[in-house]
């Protein structure tokens, strides 16, 4: 059977071999709600569909116009295999209820490293997501850049309090670095990203050549709130 959680999913599970984003733009907040019910009630009504999917979890945007949604696999295949059987008796049914989702893609990523305050046991009040893209692929490039950030994070001068968790992810094509950050509010995130610095951190050395990395491309910031957990 499929049961609903309030819990928050872990990046950093092990077993997890794929890491699925997906955003669904749905318009605005009443969208948002409807969108969020459809979707529990289309997996709660069925058994949870295969093995393979640990967790799907799904966050509304603070733009209160989308939805981000994240599912953790134990590999691509296991996806694959649910797209191809069980995924569109699903979708038809939420598009059903809310007609003209419109949606931006699916992001294939695995997680990479993660940096936590040790010790710290807060619930996040806010996801904040941010999807670095650099103009080709390069899986070296990917990981050297995570490198650099964990690097000018454990040598920030200043840190933010209100910082849980940043875990990184790379995408399989080797074009993108999607960082799952864990806040304990959106209030704290809009201070750090106020603090003196080109976003959040210090200015430094080391964040100066994170950002001016050669190759990068854009870096897009999104917050969310986490409204569905779902797992067998």
């Amino acid at each position: 059977m499929t049961r609903r959680t309030d819990v928050h999913p872990d990046p950093a599970r092990p077993g997890v071999g794929a890491s699925l984003f997906s955003t669904w733009r749905v318009g605005n907040p009443l969208r948002q709600r409807q969108t969020v019910e459809a979707v529990a009630a289309a997996w709660e009504r069925r058994p949870w569909p295969a093995d393979g999917l640990l967790a799907y979890h799904v966050y509304t945007g603070h733009d209160t116009a989308s939805l981000l949604h994240y599912s953790q696999w134990t590999d691509e295949q296991a996806y694959e295999a649910f797209a191809r059987t069980q995924r569109l008796e699903r979708v038809d049914e939420i598009d059903t209820a809310v007609p003209h989702i419109e949606r931006l893609g699916l992001g294939r990523y695995r997680h990479h490293r993660s940096a936590v305050r040790e010790g710290d046991r807060r619930v996040p009040g806010c996801i904040v997501v941010v999807d670095i893209e650099f103009d080709g692929p390069d899986p070296d490039r990917q990981r050297a850049w995570v490198d650099a950030v964990l690097d000018a994070l454990e040598h920030e001068p200043n840190p933010h309090p209100g910082g849980i968790g940043a875990h990184f992810h790379l995408s399989t094509d080797g074009t993108r670095v999607l960082n799952y950050a864990e806040w304990e509010s959106a209030q704290a995130h809009l201070e750090a990203l106020a603090a003196p610095g080109n976003g959040i951190g210090s200015a430094t050395d080391r964040w100066e050549r994170v950002q001016t990395w050669p190759g990068l491309k854009s870096s897009v910031v999104s917050r969310y709130d986490h409204v569905l957990g779902l797992l067998p």
